[in-house]
């Protein structure tokens, strides 16, 4: 979606999110036992990062949405 008609634009939100999850999984392939506090830490920062990412990517697809709101998941 882009910002023709003077919205928000998708693109840059979905990159962030996309780059997140990416960060995410180079992440944990470096993981190696035992696993410290440090690497959980970080671990957890990441996800917290792409959980944001992903809920204001969820937000602005929702924007054209009926009702404005993203459906609830069949899952």
């Amino acid at each position: 979606m882009s910002g023709e008609f003077g919205g928000p634009e998708l693109a840059p939100t979905l990159s962030e999110w996309l780059k997140a999850r990416q960060e995410t999984e180079r992440h944990l392939a470096g993981a190696t036992p035992p696993i410290d506090a440090q690497w959980a830490q970080r671990l957890a920062d990441l996800l917290a990062t792409e959980r944001s990412w992903q809920e204001q990517y969820t937000d602005l697809v929702a924007l054209g949405s009926r009702g404005g709101r993203f459906p609830r998941s069949n899952r």
